[in-house]
């Protein structure tokens, strides 16, 4: 009898942070090892956990959340959003402007499946967080990777976007501050990629979901604060910033030309309505988090774990011999590049899953970030300072002996 298969239009659609090599760890845990996992930017499962108050809100507003809500979201939690958009400089946002869903990934994936027609480009860094590259593919748009240079610190190379952007080009997807890299973005480089936007009339999303989390004093400035004659999509929520990544409750912000995108809009809402709702109970954690006290910077200051836990791994990561690491600006993560006269890396997805089998620690190739390289690896610095202390020195042991 004939197989039940999937869909041709997952063919070309990659998620290998959650791929072979987790698979993998999933069957050495069930036989009892453990595995340690720097491969996800999950805080809970690392003692960082959602504040106190934000739970106890959840908790004593539960009993309204029986039922469904406004498809956009409930009043209170846009409400915050809107007051939010107006502290960052992000002008004339609306109630109606903001959507609320089940964390960013589900708003890209809407947002795109609303926006993209059949061979539609979207410009997408390379390396990028890879569910971009995913959500485009799946709505039979088509990525087109620019590269983001190392030896600047990671910054998008103006002149590499430039040579890709064609008449099927529809948007630019910037991640600021950058998953895998931790680069953030200074005004100067947003304002030239606002300005080839607005030359070839491109949308500008901006993922900010780590907006919050940076470090030596560095200050991020959302790309729709600069600009108010182009479109902007802004994607940010609870998961980094509040520690809250099982809640699965993030937000969608349409600024700038929405006098040109009314169609587009009403495209996005259709899709927000068949979904019915955003989960409610975690909707209602939006409102307090916004407006309470921001305990992410008590943890992101020199002595503060999250810093500390970068300057460790950073540190120890470089101190290896034939390694190399951009020290991240902000977010959680990690992206160094092992050299290759020293490591001549044909398969990095072995390369991790050698270290898995070795020495039972996870972490995600570099080429599951849709660059074309094999020599870069992420690493989470979630773990505390010991727990990453141990990790760097079982990892550079490994390196020390790995013959591919």
């Amino acid at each position: 009898m004939q197989n039940y298969m999937k869909s041709a239009k997952l063919d070309n659609v990659c998620y290998e942070i959650r791929g072979v090599v987790l698979r993998e760890a999933r069957r050495l845990e069930e036989e009892g090892h453990r595995v340690l996992k720097l491969n996800i930017g999950n805080p809970a499962a690392f003692e960082l956990d959602v504040p106190e108050e934000i739970q106890q809100d959840v908790i004593y507003n539960m009993h309204q959340a029986q039922g469904y809500v406004e498809s956009k979201g409930l009043f209170s939690a846009r409400k915050a959003v809107m007051h939010y958009c107006q502290q960052r400089g992000i002008d004339k946002v609306d109630i109606d402007d903001i959507f609320l869903g089940n964390g960013v990934s589900e708003l890209i994936v809407m947002s795109m499946q609303a926006l993209l027609n059949t061979g539609d480009e979207v410009l997408i860094p390379a390396p990028d967080y890879p569910l971009w590259t995913a959500a485009v593919t799946l709505s039979s748009g088509k990525p087109v990777h620019y590269r983001c240079d190392e030896e600047q610190g990671w910054f998008p190379d103006i002149d590499d976007i430039k040579k890709k952007i064609t008449p099927r080009t529809k948007a630019i997807v910037l991640i600021n501050p950058n998953n895998p890299t931790g680069a953030v973005y200074s005004k100067e480089l947003l304002l030239e990629v606002i300005e080839l936007a607005r030359k070839h009339n491109l949308v500008v999303l901006s993922d900010e979901i780590y907006d919050k989390i940076l470090y030596d004093g560095v200050q991020h400035i959302s790309t729709a604060s600069l600009a108010d004659d182009v479109l902007f999509i802004t994607y940010n929520g609870l998961s980094k910033n509040y520690r809250a990544a099982g809640y699965r409750s993030g937000w969608m912000i349409i600024s700038g030309a929405k006098h040109r995108a009314n169609d587009l809009i009403e495209g996005i809402e259709m899709l927000s309505n068949m979904r019915l709702c955003a989960n409610v109970p975690a909707q209602l954690a939006i409102q307090t988090a916004l407006g309470g006290y921001q305990s992410i910077n008590d943890l992101v200051v020199p002595g503060g774990r999250l810093y500390e836990q970068r300057m460790t791994a950073w540190s120890m990561l470089n101190d290896i011999p034939g390694v190399s690491c951009v020290k991240p600006s902000g977010a959680l993560y990690l992206f160094p590049k092992l050299d290759p006269k020293r490591y001549p890396i044909a398969n990095d997805e072995k390369l991790v899953l050698d270290l898995l089998l070795q020495e039972k620690i996870l972490l995600v190739q570099g080429s599951a970030f849709n660059i074309d390289d094999r020599q870069h690896l992420r690493v989470v610095f979630l773990p505390r300072k010991d727990t990453l202390e141990d990790s760097m020195t079982r990892l550079a042991h490994f390196l020390s002996t790995y013959q591919q």
